[in-house]
């Protein structure tokens, strides 16, 4: 087992990273150092998941407590930020990682600017006072590269109406339909942590993979990692499922032209041609509000937030009886221009 932290050359103080310069900073001498320069702890040992029994923080010496999952963490008694290399080592070792490019500050700040956007929500929830906790989590995902080979027959219809002397006319054509449509999905995001509301981590997207990097160790410290729940192949039906959707759109787009159109045979043949293990960033903020507790997240490099935040019931009415309002008042005007009384 080992825990893997970054000390200063400085001060010795620990060294974590810094989503605003993308480097290892020390916060007590202000030192920062590029990650590309470090070497990876991970190249250099091989680690055994079965050794590990319990942890000790290289600070100060206190045993760390987490859960089976997580692989980064924060020393719970001095605060270093520590890395859990074992479990970031084989077939658990992430590919790539995006790093976080919003500090824990901007991203109070854009939760709580998001907070009184909400037009519909109480004025109570509107203050942003009640965060809790907000936590910098890297969540395991799997990215796949699917591809797919797709044949579809089908009936279609070509309606054509016209009219000769006092008689109208309404032609139909008959066609025997056939399209053979290639079609590669890259890089579907499906999280694997089991803790994680897979509808939420849905709704982060789009993140933007042009910022993966090389994994290394150093981009998770001072954050929270998590290790996958799930492999590939377990996830490999949600991933299919995920891009069903647009399956069926590319097909309706190669069958359109018809007036009607009524399939007899689809044949849909999806492989898994790679997929690769990541982290990607994401702030997790939990709000105390009427007595209980809401979740909310952020994407880490985005600054989206998604989440169902409370609905005030007045809010509503009040919005509801404005529109009756405003469309009541409309047709009264329309009914004046086109000559109509008082109503």
């Amino acid at each position: 087992m080992q825990v893997i932290d970054y000390k200063c050359p400085n001060c010795g103080s620990s060294m974590v990273f810094d989503s605003e310069t993308g480097m290892l900073s020390c916060h007590s001498c202000g030192r920062k150092d590029d990650i590309e320069q470090f070497p990876d702890p991970l190249r250099e040992n091989v680690f055994s998941e079965d050794e590990v029994v319990e942890y000790h923080c290289n600070s100060c010496g206190a045993i760390i407590m987490t859960e089976s999952e997580t692989s980064a963490t924060v020393c719970s008694f001095c605060g270093a930020a520590v890395v859990l290399g074992d479990r970031l080592t084989g077939t658990l070792a992430p590919a790539k990682v995006i790093p976080f490019s919003i500090s824990k500050e901007k991203a109070m700040d854009a939760f709580q600017k998001w907070c009184r956007n909400g037009r519909l929500t109480p004025n109570g929830f509107m203050t942003a006072d009640r965060i809790k906790g907000i936590t910098g989590l890297y969540v395991p995902f799997w990215l796949f590269e699917l591809h797919n080979k797709i044949e579809v027959h089908g009936l279609g219809t070509k309606v054509r109406t016209y009219r000769r002397g006092d008689y109208q006319y309404t032609e139909t054509q008959h066609f025997d339909v056939y399209r053979k449509i290639d079609l590669n999905y890259v890089q579907v995001p499906i999280d694997a942590a089991e803790k994680m509301n897979d509808e939420l981590m849905d709704k982060l997207e789009p993140f933007p993979y042009d910022q993966l990097k090389s994994f290394k160790t150093a981009y998770l410290a001072g954050y929270i990692a998590e290790k996958y729940s799930y492999n590939d192949e377990e996830l490999y039906p949600r991933a299919k499922e995920k891009v069903s959707a647009y399956i069926n759109s590319s097909i309706q787009s190669a069958m359109s032209g018809y007036s009607t159109m009524s399939y007899t045979n689809k044949q849909i043949d999806t492989r898994l041609q790679h997929a690769d293990y990541v982290l990607l960033p994401v702030w997790v903020v939990h709000y105390d509000y009427n007595k209980s507790e809401h979740t909310f997240a952020m994407n880490g490099q985005t600054g989206k937030v998604v989440g169902k935040p409370p609905i005030s019931m007045a809010k509503v009415s009040a919005w509801f009886a404005s529109i009756t309002g405003a469309s009541f008042i409309s047709l009264k005007l329309i009914a004046l221009m086109m000559g109509g009384g008082l109503w």
